[in-house]
């Protein structure tokens, strides 16, 4: 099985399309990453996988550094960030949902 931090291209375009139609189920705010964010999110990957994030921060540099440090966190993989939306995945460790095409 493919590590979340080790997505080929294949894949994360895979990923992209599955998450295109889902909306973002957890919302950052002006306040920034909380430890509490930050257990909703590891939470909503372990029921879905595949997880939209809206981040309203200030600026890009800070959207980045909130996103990469959300990925760290939970040990999922970054797919996708489109201004003020990341798209995470992170497979579960007993039945995966989510199926990825081979490399």
């Amino acid at each position: 099985m493919t590590s979340a931090q080790q997505l080929s291209e294949k894949q994360k375009k895979y990923l992209r399309g599955l998450a295109h139609g889902r909306d973002p189920i957890i919302l950052i705010g002006t306040s920034g990453l909380s430890p509490g964010v930050a257990k909703e999110f590891d939470l909503a990957l372990g029921a879905h996988e595949l997880v939209k994030v809206k981040a309203r921060v200030g600026d890009r540099d800070e959207r980045d550094n909130i996103l990469a440090e959300l990925a760290k966190q939970s040990g999922s993989a970054l797919v996708q960030r489109i201004g003020n939306v990341g798209v995470f995945y992170r497979p579960h460790k007993d039945k995966p949902k989510i199926i990825l095409p081979a490399d």
